[in-house]
């Protein structure tokens, strides 16, 4: 049984893989000046609640953007269940060609998307990661990784548009009843989904345009669920995208 763990701005997503059988995920706030106690005791909690014998775990993998956490992850998780984990960065196998102008400033969930989207679903592809962040990566038809766009994700975009403002309220990330808000809060969610919708139609219709092929479209992250059914064009959405890609990773490297 393999822990695999992806640490991003916002959240931590976790879960314990044995074979191909995803056995749980969790979600977890990223707690910047967590102890490593306090993840241990987080882990712990939700290994319980989910029937999980931590003591079972044979390894884990981590892959993170947020540096000054995951070293106490990783302390947290040797504690508990007395695995050292594998951290996804270089010189680890990827089986991914990145051919952007420094791969070495490519995020690693990224890596691990695109390591996941290859094995699953056919090329050329675009890959949406919608976390703090809303990626979009480009994957060639001979599985090369070209790079891609970043853009505000949902939250972010919810939250600046409110900071800056002294009379709009904060909504709940939900469809509106119609696009054409009678009311401030309707027209707020409407812009915020749709106009996150529209934006990643946009983008990948782009993308589309400058590879000059059609792609096979794969949706992840917290809110893809959200936000991808108000598009209009077919995005398949993986909510486990970046478990699988951890423990093929890991496959590679053990």
């Amino acid at each position: 049984m393999i822990l695999v763990i992806d640490i991003g701005n916002t959240n931590i997503v976790a879960g314990c893989v044995e074979g191909k059988e995803i056995l749980f995920r969790e979600r977890l706030s990223t707690a910047h000046r967590a102890t490593m106690l306090e993840y241990s005791v987080l882990f712990k909690t939700a290994f319980e609640m989910n029937g999980i014998d931590y003591k079972k775990i044979d390894g884990a993998i981590i892959s993170s953007v947020v540096p000054s956490v995951t070293n106490v992850v990783k302390e947290a998780i040797f504690k508990l269940c007395s695995v050292h984990p594998m951290i996804v960065g270089p010189g680890v196998k990827t089986g991914i060609s990145i051919v952007i102008d420094n791969p070495a400033q490519l995020g690693s969930d990224l890596v691990v998307d695109a390591v996941a989207s290859v094995e699953e679903y056919s090329v050329p592809q675009i890959v949406i990661d919608m976390g703090t962040a809303t990626t979009i990566s480009a994957i060639d038809s001979k599985k090369q990784f070209l790079g891609g766009a970043i853009l505000p994700g949902v939250a972010v975009s919810h939250d600046a548009l409110i900071g800056r403002t002294s009379q709009l309220p904060k909504v709940a990330f939900e469809k509106p009843k119609k696009i054409i808000g009678s009311n401030t809060i309707d027209s707020i969610k409407s812009g915020i989904m749709y106009g996150n919708a529209g934006a990643i139609e946009g983008i990948v219709d782009r993308f589309e345009e400058e590879l000059g092929e059609k792609c096979t479209v794969i949706a992840t992250g917290g809110l893809a669920k959200a936000i991808v059914p108000l598009c209009k064009r077919d995005i398949i959405v993986d909510e486990d995208l970046l478990l699988k890609g951890l423990m093929l990773i890991y496959e590679k490297n053990k």
